[in-house]
């Protein structure tokens, strides 16, 4: 299979990869043939693009990084606390009980288990979700950026653990920015941005009162948007100042941000997003960990068409561990033309050619 982006698609192609929603409900199977009444749907529900049964890549296997059980009980389990902290106005009793810590923390161990045991670097377009929420689903997607990102550093399990509940709570304090903010589609005033960026204080006091969770996860709330040479927020704290869980989730919060799609902007695609890192690396974000995070995430994701230096073009088969620039890739055009037997290339071995170009989300035609 390989990714298509929505608005190039035609009417008849099949869908290669099920379409879900953030409850685990397939919306459309794998296999269904799109219609322009579907096809016109997943634009309206801002789903940019898909996989798509291709004769030449449909061995091509997208591997998950979390079942599909664990991302359902972590979304439900944030869609319920969430709402308990966004619509109590008793929050100290509503956490008094320590369900919430519990909780969380049954959640960030199933998705610790599935991030040890996913041997693929993780792979930002791998599942096609229709997702509720943008807090939602940023925040499991960051836990699993964390954790791997964690993982590659040498950080314990006792460690992993503080890490993924800081990461999938440090946007908790957004239950209490009101939504009309929070989905704006157009720019914020002055007043509305610094509402939003009450969210890492809120945060912070808000986990700080939950029985039995660690502190830490409280720090990583306040401290996720703050930045080494101390341009960020809320406090303009540097880089000895900060934890260094805080700098880890600072690292997968902006990735992931930038290449998540929002009402107000496009998406950039995972090698676009490591740009944005590399040119804070050292002076916004630690250095090492932006090093580390270029090895464990895919920057050229299973299915994804490339363009190589020898004028060749294929689709992405499968990723190198530790080198997620040098895929294996299916070579299907010479010259732009396609070619009768497509073959792999890896591209570990083929020092002397390199990706020079991908498709993006303007420019998926084909």
């Amino acid at each position: 299979m390989k990714l298509k982006k929505v608005d190039a698609l035609q009417p008849g192609e099949k869908l290669g990869k099920a379409l879900l929603n953030d409850d685990g409900k397939v919306l459309l199977k794998e296999g269904v043939a799109l219609s322009s009444r579907l096809i016109k749907r997943l634009k309206e529900n801002y789903i940019r693009y898909v996989y798509i049964e291709d004769s030449k890549t449909n061995d091509i296997v997208v591997e998950h990084a979390l079942s599909d059980e664990t991302r359902v009980k972590a979304l439900q389990t944030m869609k319920q606390e969430f709402n308990v902290i966004k619509k109590d106005e008793n929050l100290a009793a509503s956490l008094s009980a320590g369900k919430v810590s519990e909780s969380f923390t049954n959640v960030v161990d199933m998705v610790l288990t599935d991030v040890k045991g996913h041997g693929e670097a993780v792979s930002l377009l791998s599942d096609v979700i229709l997702f509720d929420s943008y807090v939602f689903s940023h925040s499991l997607q960051v836990t699993i950026y964390s954790l791997r990102l964690a993982m590659e550093l040498g950080y314990s399990d006792k460690q992993l653990r503080e890490i993924g509940l800081g990461a999938i709570l440090h946007d908790v304090g957004k239950m209490k920015i009101p939504e009309e903010i929070l989905n704006k589609p157009g720019k914020l005033t002055d007043d509305e941005f610094e509402k939003v960026k009450k969210h890492a204080e809120n945060g912070y006091y808000i986990l700080k009162d939950v029985p039995n969770m660690p502190l830490l996860a409280a720090h990583c709330a306040f401290q996720h948007h703050e930045r080494l040479d101390g341009s960020g927020y809320p406090r303009g704290i540097t880089e000895k100042e900060m934890h260094d869980y805080a700098k880890i989730i600072a690292v997968a919060d902006v990735f992931d941000a930038v290449t998540s799609h929002r009402v107000y902007r496009s998406a950039m695609l995972p090698h676009q997003g490591l740009e944005i890192l590399y040119s804070g690396a050292g002076t916004l974000f630690d250095y090492d960990m932006v090093v580390a995070f270029q090895k464990v995430v895919a920057l050229y994701p299973p299915g994804m068409k490339v363009e190589l230096s020898d004028g060749s073009k294929g689709v992405v088969v499968k990723q190198n561990k530790n080198l997620s620039n040098r895929p294996i890739v299916r070579i299907t055009e010479k010259n732009n033309e396609d070619i009768s037997e497509s073959y792999d290339m890896d591209l570990l071995y083929k020092t002397n050619i390199t990706i020079t170009g991908c498709e993006t989300y303007e420019d998926i035609t084909d």
